[in-house]
């Protein structure tokens, strides 16, 4: 049974899809079959895999909207065992049009619940805000993963972010829960880095993932070439901090593929 993970935070510039985006390529480079779902209208999950947006005739509005069949929608990237569901400028509309639909906040719930078992993660790349289509991603989703830039004002918005979160618990998900906090942006030079890693730390405890995405030139580099940090530089600290994330996300979900009986130390 696919686990279906959203990468939330209203707050813009603390590397949500450039987090979608890499996790769901480590997770496939490592051979599991991963499901992106682009639920930003900016489509940069889309772009930032090499696809031209202005292209995509349908996407994750004609899914909610229209009802369009999924297998009408859904591409295969140019990673072995990631596909992506994209998106386009229309699904800035959706929410309106997706006020007077029944269960409007379980749309996108309804719709994954008929494809996410073909994958072990469905990873879905929300935009910088808490309205309907991230209201239904946290509906659809089993966990959320929180990015948190380590700079100034880090911490500033997560107190809608986590009311949202326990708003959609107690009322249209119960078994949603908080994956991880994951630190983005580190740079070991700057003091209020590390400031921000303690006091993250501090607040959420083991909530936080160990791993901690530096920052690096090259993710920065890599969307503007369609190629997530694997394909552009496997060499690149970016790269490696992802790779570990991915591996860490297995290790915390229990969908290591090595045998248990492998995992016994003798």
């Amino acid at each position: 049974m696919g686990k279906v993970i959203a990468v939330a935070n209203q707050k813009g510039g603390v590397g949500k899809t450039t987090t979608t985006i890499n996790l769901a390529a480590s997770l496939a480079a490592l051979e599991y079959s991963v499901l992106l779902i682009d639920a930003d209208p900016q489509a940069n999950s889309t772009s930032g895999l090499g696809f031209d947006v202005k292209n995509i005739q349908t996407g994750l509005y004609e899914m909610l909207i229209k009802q369009e069949d999924s297998e009408n929608i859904i591409l295969n990237s140019n990673l072995e065992h990631l596909d992506i569901l994209p998106s386009h400028i229309d699904l800035v509309g959706a929410e309106i049009e997706m006020l007077d639909l029944p269960n409007r906040e379980k749309v996108l719930q309804l719709m994954l619940d008929k494809i996410k078992d073909n994958y072990d993660f469905v990873l879905i790349d929300c935009s910088p805000s808490l309205g309907l289509i991230t209201v239904n991603a946290l509906t659809a989703a089993d966990s959320v993963i929180i990015p948190v830039q380590c700079e100034y004002f880090a911490l500033e918005g997560l107190g809608k972010l986590l009311n949202t979160i326990r708003i959609v618990q107690s009322n249209l998900n119960e078994r949603l829960d908080i994956e991880g906090f994951l630190l983005t942006m580190f740079d070991s030079r700057n003091n209020l880095s590390h400031q921000i890693v303690d006091e993250v730390r501090k607040h959420f405890e083991d909530m936080v993932f160990e791993t901690i995405i530096a920052r690096n030139i090259k993710l920065g580099e890599a969307p503007s070439f369609g190629q997530s940090i694997l394909n552009y530089d496997a060499n690149s600290k970016g790269a490696q901090n992802y790779l570990a994330l991915a591996r860490e996300l297995i290790q915390k979900t229990g969908m290591t593929k090595i045998p248990q009986e492998d995992k016994i130390m003798k």
